[in-house]
């Protein structure tokens, strides 16, 4: 089920749907904002998480048609766009696929997009008391495309 948030005057605007992407987290340094900034100014095509800190409905979307429409939203939980999920796949962290590794902006840089990545999922792991990351760590891909941003 979506919503609409309304501006003062009543003008529409953005539809909010129920799934969304969060984008940053407190202390990020601003990791969040460029990841959005990324993804309006099509940069940033595609996102990924460690399979093990997925949610039940993240692993189904392995199995699911893709099409659905998903809010990305800031640290502060404000929506920021909206995007349509294009495809799901798994990929290994040691050798991604080249479309995520494209999709995060990273071009044809495998090495940057670990280190990149490396830097908060080692941490998430530890918080949680999971085993460390490894190069066969299994990451979940989603590739989307921007729809709608705020009018």
């Amino acid at each position: 089920m979506s919503s609409v948030r309304r501006s003062l005057l009543g003008k529409v605007k953005m539809q909010i749907h129920e799934r969304k992407m969060k984008l940053g987290w407190d202390d990020d340094n601003g990791i969040g904002e460029r990841l959005i900034q990324q993804i309006l100014g099509g940069i940033k095509t595609a996102t990924c998480d460690m399979k093990c800190l997925c949610t039940e409905q993240e692993i189904a979307d392995l199995n699911s048609k893709p099409g659905w429409l998903r809010t990305v939203i800031d640290k502060e939980n404000h929506p920021r766009c909206n995007v349509r999920v294009t495809n799901v796949y798994e990929t290994t962290f040691g050798q991604p696929d080249a479309r995520l590794v494209r999709g995060e902006g990273d071009g044809d840089d495998t090495e940057k997009f670990k280190r990149d990545h490396e830097k908060c999922f080692s941490v998430w792991l530890k918080e949680r008391g999971l085993s460390p990351l490894t190069d066969d760590s299994v990451l979940i891909v989603w590739e989307f495309e921007l729809v709608e941003r705020p009018a």
